[in-house]
């Protein structure tokens, strides 16, 4: 079984679609803990839980602890995207999917992060694995979700389910 951390729904359509058609069901975990103000998170989580209920598949929704997130990432709010705080973002969340995963006796987890052009794919496979390695029972499932036509199926899915689209990860300091 597969746990898999989506970030919002467009992202997560095309992944849950992919897994889907390859036998795996996977549940899904919404937490993002980097997103604000929390009008954006709610409008975000509803749009997973929307998603998630159309296909029948289970979503374990996570806790907003804004707070603690700006704490992980305190003295790299000025880094770029793709920079330092991007990895100390993904590291705390992903180690949250990991812990989870190990808790609910998954035995891997991946994330629908690496689906966004925004994002470093290299620090999401080094965030992903070091989580893992924290847990010691659970694999980080590293997959590039931009290739094979996914993106392409992204934005059709969009389209189809008129998903909100945010064109930004949510944290504050992405939006400049």
């Amino acid at each position: 079984m597969l746990l898999l951390h989506i970030c919002c729904a467009p992202c997560s359509a095309a992944i849950i679609e992919k897994l889907s058609s390859t036998g795996e069901k996977p549940v899904l975990f919404y937490f993002n803990p980097n997103i604000f103000p929390e009008e954006e998170y709610l409008l975000r989580k509803q749009e997973c839980m929307r998603y998630a209920a159309s296909l029948g598949i289970d979503i374990i929704a996570g806790e907003y602890d804004h707070d603690a997130w700006l704490s992980s990432v305190a003295g790299h709010e000025d880094q770029p995207e793709r920079g330092s705080r991007c990895l100390l973002c993904f590291r705390l969340r992903l180690l949250r999917v990991a812990q989870l995963a190990k808790e609910k006796g998954f035995r891997r987890f991946a994330t629908s992060l690496a689906a966004s052009r925004w994002k470093s794919l290299e620090q999401i496979a080094a965030a992903g694995h070091w989580s893992a390695q924290q847990t010691g029972e659970v694999v980080f499932f590293e997959k590039n979700w931009r290739k094979g036509g996914l993106e392409e199926r992204r934005r059709a899915l969009l389209l189809e389910n008129a998903f909100y689209n945010q064109n930004w990860c949510g944290c504050e300091f992405s939006r400049r």
